[in-house]
């Protein structure tokens, strides 16, 4: 019951759709643009920086708070499990964000709501979240390599570490811990299959952020 406490909450905090709302403070649907999706990249080419760094913001905080509500609410009872539940909460959130029913289940694809997960989880996993996503996207400017290969980082990370003890938590608690770390992944790499496609091809879009976007629209001449 525990579990599934921390992932409604998660879930509720994930359904502040960022890119959705602040597109719709711009008189658009940010769906109906660019790549379709409601997320930060897309928002940042259709509508600029300043756009895509409050999208950012909002998508990556909204993680956060799910993460400390359920701690400040179960640290104290379930000390034990305080990463375990973290990490539901985290999973809840992103797939509120993913997949919010009162808009269709057509959401993000989860990478800053993840960001979250990194920055409030435990410090360790910041470094390493940083150095791999800003060094591929300031190397190449693919935000969908960046955020693949900070998965995979994030998955090796989390098993050497809860292997050697930091989580202070029980094998089957860690195995769990484990299990949904490698959902997170399956379902990032899921939601960007058609972005590995185009990697694979060399045909994935850039994404710059201090210059103008493909996709980028001029709300002026709506």
């Amino acid at each position: 019951m525990i579990r599934l406490a921390a992932l409604a909450i998660g879930y509720a905090f994930g359904l502040f759709q960022t890119a959705y709302l602040y597109g719709k403070m711009k008189g658009i649907d940010i769906r109906r643009y660019g790549s379709g999706n409601a997320g930060t990249t897309n928002t940042l080419r259709v509508l600029g920086t300043k756009a895509g760094l409050i999208v950012l913001a909002g998508d990556i905080l909204k993680c956060i708070l799910a993460i400390v509500t359920v701690r400040l609410l179960f640290a104290e009872s379930h000390a034990d499990m305080q990463y375990l539940l973290a990490m539901y909460a985290a999973l809840g959130a992103i797939l509120g964000h993913n997949y919010p029913f009162y808009l269709g289940f057509k959401g993000g694809k989860g990478i800053a709501a993840t960001a979250g997960l990194i920055l409030s989880f435990h410090p360790a996993f910041i470094p390493m979240g940083v150095l791999i996503f800003f060094g591929i996207f300031f190397t190449t400017h693919y935000v969908s390599l960046g955020s693949l290969l900070v998965y995979a980082g994030f998955i090796i990370q989390i098993v050497v570490m809860g292997q050697n003890g930091v989580f202070g938590m029980s094998q089957p608690l860690l195995n769990e811990l484990y299990g949904i770390a490698a959902f997170l992944t399956v379902m990032a790499y899921w939601k960007h299959r058609e972005n590995i496609g185009r990697l694979l091809h060399g045909k994935e879009r850039k994404t710059y952020l201090f210059k103008k976007n493909k996709e980028a629209i001029d709300l002026n001449a709506r």
